[in-house]
């Protein structure tokens, strides 16, 4: 209840700050404008490689992650679970009992994947479950897809999460996204000695977020906020009433499994039933190909792509808001964004000039835990750890 209560406070400030003409909270934004490059490439050696082979029993597959993440995952989950306490004094019943039941639920490889991180990071079962579904509901993040002149397409976003979970008074950070900038690595997913594809992931986590098919495509994921929405989902899975739905980063994963081109991704992205609504953000290996598919739990509601003839159809931006609505009015990430993407100009469409652009307020936050580049091209996939000093939104 105090949750909901924070947010409709939110919202209502944002109505009012609204009305009465208060500058936006991205006043000084485009760090381009001060002529400052923040991107480095030698940071992503900070975010280590793993490998998971698919021919491999999935009982052994994360074993590795799992043992060398484990007091990161315990630590993580431990504040999870602190803080959803007062708010429901029978959380962690509720989720040792119940969700500990649903692994049931959950189809092989995924089962047998869960129940070997739960084992080797010594956290129940319940607990691992929801860890791996949480994000399908609580999460707020920046996608861009943007073409060079030449037609290659790049493809970046950051990952924000931890809202609401834990403000660290003396840190002036989430105490969520503090513990989730320790736990974040990369995977090559191999079959038959080759790379399948690329993804990055954080420690303990299984589904997909964002992912890299080398000379095929390039997938990301932003939560969609709507009244049907991902607990509605939860709910009805928890139920037994929707049993073939999918969970937005499991359809992800298995996309990049079987997909081999961006129409292939695309047509599967738009058509399956899900457990909750998203943003899929595609990108391609060829010109234009360039979408955003924006997702109800049983049916696309809209699709845009990047188009040839329009002036700024050379780029598409998605944060977690409907590309025909306005954005919640402090919470617009929207509008910095599009302006910084102009102001970077086509010309300097690369890693670059992205990274500037998702460094840049508000896109960049306190919530901020990193920012994810990749070329479809070249199958080029780099990490990089975020954060957010200073006078920052939010808060």
């Amino acid at each position: 209840m105090r949750l909901l209560l924070l947010c409709a406070s939110l919202v209502a400030i944002g109505v009012w700050a609204k009305h009465v003409d208060l500058p936006a909270p991205y006043n000084d934004f485009c760090i381009l404008n001060n002529h400052t490059n923040r991107y480095d490439p030698g940071d992503q050696f900070n975010v280590p490689w793993f490998t998971i082979d698919m021919d491999a029993d999935p009982s052994t597959r994360w074993v590795e992650v799992a043992t060398r993440y484990k007091e990161e995952i315990n630590e993580l989950i431990t504040t999870l679970v602190d803080f959803i306490t007062p708010l429901f004094p029978n959380a962690l019943e509720f989720v040792d009992g119940t969700f500990a039941e649903t692994i049931e639920k959950f189809p092989n490889p995924y089962r047998a994947e869960l129940i070997s991180i739960s084992e080797a990071a010594d956290v129940p079962i319940g607990r691992i479950v929801l860890y791996n579904i949480f994000y399908e509901i609580f999460t707020v993040c920046t996608s861009i897809v943007g073409q060079d002149p030449s037609g290659s397409m790049y493809h970046a976003r950051n990952l924000d999460f931890g809202l609401f979970l834990g403000w660290n008074p003396n840190a002036h950070e989430w105490e969520i996204s503090q513990h989730l900038r320790k736990m974040i690595l990369n995977v090559n997913w191999m079959s038959q000695g080759k790379v399948v594809f690329k993804s990055n992931h954080f420690a303990g986590y299984i589904g997909i977020y964002n992912a890299l098919k080398p000379g095929a495509f390039s997938l990301t994921a932003n939560e969609r906020f709507m009244a049907e929405g991902g607990l509605v989902g939860i709910l009805r899975w928890l139920l037994d009433e929707d049993p073939n739905g999918k969970w937005m980063t499991m359809l992800a994963r298995e996309t990049m499994i079987v997909s081999n081109t961006y129409q292939e991704a695309k047509d599967r992205l738009m058509d399956i039933p899900m457990l909750s609504p998203v943003y899929y953000i595609l990108g391609g290996v060829n010109p234009w190909e360039g979408a955003i598919i924006t997702r109800s739990l049983d049916k696309t509601d809209q699709l845009n792509e990047l188009d040839p003839h329009d002036a700024n159809g050379w780029y598409l931006l998605q944060t977690n808001y409907d590309p025909d609505t306005d954005p919640l009015y402090l919470d617009d990430r929207q509008t910095p964004g599009d302006a910084c993407m102009r102001n970077l100009t086509q010309k300097a469409v690369g890693f670059e000039g992205i990274y500037n652009v998702l460094s840049s307020k508000t896109n960049l936050n306190k919530l901020t835990t990193y920012t994810v580049l990749m070329h479809v091209a070249t199958g080029r996939f780099e990490t990089i750890i975020q954060g957010c000093p200073g006078d920052c939104w939010p808060f």
